[in-house]
């Protein structure tokens, strides 16, 4: 089998978050028995304001709609702390920030599994969309986003994630605290 350039290869996890095989991105994101890590990195500024980064519509999975502001693929061999700097970087131009550790959790939808490990920030650095996989991006007032919740306009995966862990005591106090 020979691997295209734009074709990675992913670790398989358990439901503990070991790694117990690896597959191609494209099996992962056809076949929902494939539980593959990723991360998140909700980043707050100063005000308490929440940046979201809306997906291009070219993006096969939930285009056009508003999203965690970092997230992607864990590569295989790669730390879990080592992806979470490179799509930073990569996604909003962040580099000099300090990673909350926030949960992880299982999310399966209709074309995969992902063991999502959460982690927040806050920065008054100026952030950057820097890809083609997005087509917009801004900070948003709490309030905002409880009032967007279930419009069509945030991907599923955001909306349960910013209302069963971001959106908690647990969470909004640590990031107070910093």
């Amino acid at each position: 089998m020979t691997i295209s350039e734009t074709e990675e290869i992913l670790p398989l996890v358990d439901d503990q978050g070991n790694v117990i095989g690896k597959a191609l991105r494209s099996q992962c994101h056809s076949d929902r028995t494939l539980l593959h890590p990723v991360v998140h990195l909700h980043v707050f500024n100063p005000q308490g304001e929440l940046y979201l980064q809306k997906r291009a519509l070219t993006k096969r999975i939930q285009p056009g709609k508003w999203d965690t502001a970092v997230g992607g693929h864990i590569a295989y061999g790669e730390e879990i702390a080592v992806a979470l700097r490179r799509e930073a970087r990569e996604e909003i131009g962040l580099t000099d920030f300090e990673p909350i550790p926030i949960t992880s959790y299982k999310w399966q939808s209709a074309v995969e599994s992902e063991m999502i490990n959460v982690f927040a920030t806050i920065t008054d650095k100026p952030l950057v969309s820097r890809n083609d996989e997005i087509d917009d991006a801004r900070f948003w007032p709490l309030d905002e986003i409880r009032n967007s919740i279930g419009k069509g306009i945030m991907t599923p995966n955001f909306e349960k994630e910013f209302t069963n862990v971001v959106d908690t005591e647990a969470v909004l106090g640590k990031i107070k605290g910093k």
